[in-house]
């Protein structure tokens, strides 16, 4: 059964369409999955605003992107999510749960996260660069200082396309030999120029764009950065994708009793901070699954178990001046939107792993 719903979600596209069209938005329909009906969707209710809070930073209305480039940003995303899927079997198992426990319901996504090295031509702008083409528009920045970690997320240019969280490592902060081996990666594979511009299309296949790495600067890496080891290793695949609890529609309870539901059936929980990872204005609760394991084949042919990626959940409540609004008429606009430093840096902790012997 397992593997029969892995290969329906890998052999997934989603239909995808904007406005004005009669399919349902970024969802994996039955067509496509032959006899098994899974959606993953953001929220599909008519009418919704874009993300946003009442003072977002950033400024201006995202560009709405032309309808006849929603035919490739849904081959983008799909191809980004393929390997995420094969890869990440909580992933296959949490979508199987929840539409088990759902059936009705679409399952949203609040957003993905990527990770990259902080490099020159690299780093932040290599994966923006994509989304922005299709309208994206960067928001907030977050800093980590003691995981020498900064973060930029950007807003869609239309509420039913997730958010988009990328992060980067602080190359020039590391050890000079951590510096030394990332550049030997980074600068190995391709011009610098290229790399940044093309890289994120090795995600689409689900292998690093440099080449393979031994085991000892894998090993150097985790020792001082355990998010520079797993980007040495996973390159630009999706760190995470993160299901949008508030759009689970049937479910009561929020995120807690989701949480509840997940450890019932034994998901194993990223505890770091608790549970659950709230925001001081208590409007932004996060909760995520330890990152899946894969085997990995270093340069040397020695095989490892090393982390690769997780699935996030995050409520959004609705901001307190659209409280009096009914159920039915709250929208993505009127939640909490972005995202918090303090939140993030636990929610980082789910692909820790011992550095290998």
């Amino acid at each position: 059964m397992a593997s029969a719903l892995r290969a329906a979600l890998n052999r997934a596209v989603p239909a995808f369409a904007w406005a004005g069209s009669s399919l349902p938005r970024f969802a994996y329909t039955k067509a496509a999955l032959g006899d098994t009906t899974r959606r993953f969707a953001p929220q599909t209710r008519p009418g919704g605003g874009g993300h946003g809070r009442a003072a977002s930073s950033g400024g201006g209305e995202a560009k709405q992107a032309p309808p006849e480039d929603s035919h490739l940003l849904q081959c983008i995303l799909s191809g980004i999510l393929a390997p995420y899927w094969n890869n990440t079997p909580t992933a296959e198992a949490v979508v199987g749960l929840l539409e088990e426990q759902y059936p009705e319901s679409s399952l949203g996504l609040d957003h993905l996260a990527f990770r990259t090295f902080g490099v020159e031509g690299l780093g932040i702008a290599s994966v923006a660069s994509l989304f922005q083409d299709f309208g994206y528009q960067q928001r907030d920045e977050l800093t980590f200082p003691k995981k020498k970690l900064r973060a930029l997320w950007f807003s869609p240019p239309d509420p039913q396309l997730p958010r988009v969280f990328v992060s980067e490592v602080k190359v020039e902060e590391l050890t000079p030999a951590a510096q030394a081996v990332i550049q030997s990666y980074v600068g190995g594979s391709a011009a610098p120029a290229l790399l940044g511009k093309y890289g994120m299309l090795s995600s689409l296949v689900g292998v690093p764009p440099w080449v393979t790495p031994t085991l000892q600067d894998y090993s150097l890496l985790a020792e001082e950065s355990e998010y520079a080891a797993w980007v040495l290793v996973n390159g630009y695949a999706l760190n995470h994708a993160t299901v949008a609890v508030h759009r689970l529609e049937g479910h009561t309870g929020g995120l807690e009793t989701l949480n509840g539901l997940l450890q019932q059936q034994e998901f194993l929980m990223n505890q770091e901070g608790g549970l659950v990872k709230a925001s001081p204005d208590g409007l932004l609760l996060q909760s995520s699954t330890m990152a899946d394991t894969i085997s990995f084949c270093f340069a040397g042919g020695e095989s490892e178990l090393v982390p690769a990626s997780y699935v996030e959940f995050a409520e959004r409540l609705v901001l307190p001046q659209f409280a009096d609004l009914k159920a039915e008429d709250v929208q993505e606009c009127h939640r909490r939107d972005g995202f918090e430093a303090a939140n993030a840096d636990k929610i980082f902790e789910s692909t820790s792993l011992p550095a290998p012997q």
